[in-house]
C-alpha cells in the first residue's frame, strides 16, 4: 500500500472502465487524484464517493481533443495540488465501419480523442513534468495495434500511433527525469465491452489464452506499478 503516496496523478476516461478502476487504485495508493471525463454525472458521482471514503480526489471535465482546454486544465491540477507527477493517458472512442462504410467523421472523431488527445495531454502534463525533474507519463494502447482488428481502421491506427508516439516520447523526456510508458490492453470487460453483444464477447474471449475477458483492475495493476518508483 502507499505506492504513490502524495504522489499527483492525473487519469483521463477516468469515469469509467479501465480509468475508473485506476482512479480507485490510485486513491488506495495514497495517490492525490485528478479525474478527467466528458462525462460529468460519472465522474461527480466517482469522486464524491472517493472523497467520502478520505480519499484527496477532484472531478474535471476535460475534453482531451480541445488542445487549450488541456493546458488549462493540466494548470488548474497543478495549482490545485502543487505537481503532477503522473499522467495515465486513458481516454479513448469507437467509432466502427469498413473500410468502405467508415465516413470522415467517424474517422475524425476517433483520432481527435484517441491519438490528438494523448497528445495534447502527454505534452502539457511533460511540460510541468519536465520543469519538476520527474514524472510518470503512462499511455494506452491496444493489443489490436499489433494486428488488426475487422471494422476499426480509425482505432487501430490511432492506437498503433500512441505505441509510436510513446517510444519518441520516452526518447525524448527520459534524460530529463520523466518516464514514459505504454500499455496494450487485450479484450477488457470495460462498459464499452460489455454492451456488445454477448456473441461478440464470446468470440473475444476464445482469442486470449485464459478464455476469458480481462478485468479493469488487472490493467490497473500495470498501471499502478510503471506510475511507481518501482519502475524507475
Amino acid at each position: 500500500m502507499n505506492r504513490l503516496q502524495d504522489k499527483v496523478a492525473i487519469v483521463t476516461g477516468g469515469a469509467a472502465g479501465l480509468g475508473r478502476a485506476t482512479v480507485e487504485l490510485f486513491a488506495a495508493e495514497g495517490a492525490r487524484v485528478s479525474i478527467w471525463d466528458v462525462n460529468a454525472e460519472a465522474g461527480e458521482k466517482l469522486a464524491a464517493r472517493l472523497q467520502a471514503a478520505g480519499h484527496d480526489v477532484e472531478y474535471r471535465q476535460v475534453n482531451v481533443g480541445d488542445t487549450a482546454a488541456v493546458a488549462d486544465a493540466v494548470a488548474a491540477v497543478k495549482d490545485a495540488f502543487g505537481s503532477v507527477d503522473v499522467l495515465i493517458n486513458n481516454a479513448g472512442i469507437t467509432r466502427d465501419a469498413t473500410l468502405l462504410k467508415m465516413d470522415e467523421a467517424q474517422f475524425d472523431q476517433v483520432v481527435d480523442v484517441n491519438l490528438k488527445g494523448v497528445f495534447n495531454c502527454g505534452q502539457a502534463a511533460a511540460r510541468v513534468m519536465v520543469e519538476q525533474g520527474a514524472g510518470a507519463i503512462v499511455n494506452t494502447s491496444s493489443v489490436v495495434a499489433l494486428y488488426g482488428n475487422f471494422g476499426q481502421s480509425n482505432y487501430v491506427a490511432t492506437k498503433a500511433g500512441v505505441i509510436g508516439m510513446t517510444k519518441v516520447w520516452a526518447r525524448e523526456l527520459g534524460r530529463k527525469g520523466v518516464r514514459v510508458n505504454a500499455v496494450a490492453p487485450g479484450f477488457i470487460a470495460t462498459e464499452m465491452v460489455m454492451a456488445m453483444p454477448e456473441k461478440v464477447r464470446d468470440m473475444m474471449a476464445e482469442k486470449t489464452p485464459l478464455q476469458r475477458l480481462g478485468q479493469p483492475a488487472e490493467i490497473a495493476r500495470a498501471y499502478l506499478f510503471l506510475a511507481s518508483d518501482e519502475a524507475a
